[in-house]
């Protein structure tokens, strides 16, 4: 069973992103707060689920939580300004649309940009803790990671109608073989990162999940 919180008595929000490593598409991030005694066994880090059980819990998380958002950065900003940058940044478009101001933030990974919000009239750094492998410890960052997971692949199999030819319905944007053949082949969309190494040149492929 996961932790439930990490700050004992504060309003917590659990922020998790999606698609720091493909070549395409927007990088999604979620903010999730769960009320201090729920619990759920069957929520996971998102990559231990299959896709039909991730899409089951999305609607049970949307159901239970205090308060849920989804933030997106477009491969536009992340070209400007790094994915590093871009997946903060949608963690703090998602914290931005809470309907619930968290009193502290717990963060998949090991780095994150303090988050500011107007508390009373004031503008105040809210706390937050870095966790690495926070999905699988955390209630809160794993049903962040499902969230933001399921609202990624949603939009990338949207894309996949429109450009069917680089396979995104199976590799959601991440750099399989055929999704780099396929660029070789056909070139970029507007929807490629382009400040990425796209076709790999001196690159080993980047592991990633379904």
């Amino acid at each position: 069973m996961l932790n439930n919180h990490f700050y004992e008595g504060k309003i917590e929000a659990g922020c998790d992103e999606a698609g720091r490593g493909c070549l395409a598409g927007s990088v999604y991030a979620a903010a999730v707060i769960f009320a201090p005694d729920y619990q759920n066994e069957a929520i996971n880090d998102s990559k231990q689920l299959t896709d039909h059980r991730r899409h089951q819990l999305r609607e049970i998380i949307e159901r239970d939580a205090v308060a849920w958002a989804v933030g997106v950065v477009t491969p536009e900003e992340i070209d400007k300004i790094n994915i590093l940058n871009a997946s903060f940044l949608a963690m703090h478009r998602a914290l931005d649309q809470l309907k619930v101001c968290p009193e502290a933030i717990i963060v998949d990974g090991n780095r994150f940009t303090p988050y500011r919000r107007k508390v009373d009239g004031k503008t105040v750094d809210i706390p937050h803790t870095t966790i690495v492998k926070g999905d699988a410890k955390y209630l809160s960052i794993a049903a962040a990671s499902i969230l933001a997971k399921t609202y990624r692949d949603d939009y990338m199999d949207k894309l996949a109608e429109e450009y069917p030819q680089y396979d995104w319905k199976s590799n959601k944007g991440y750099p399989t073989k055929k999704h780099r053949e396929a660029i070789k082949e056909f070139g970029v969309t507007p929807y490629h990162r382009m400040s990425y190494n796209l076709l790999g040149d001196g690159q080993l492929d980047i592991p990633f999940e379904f």
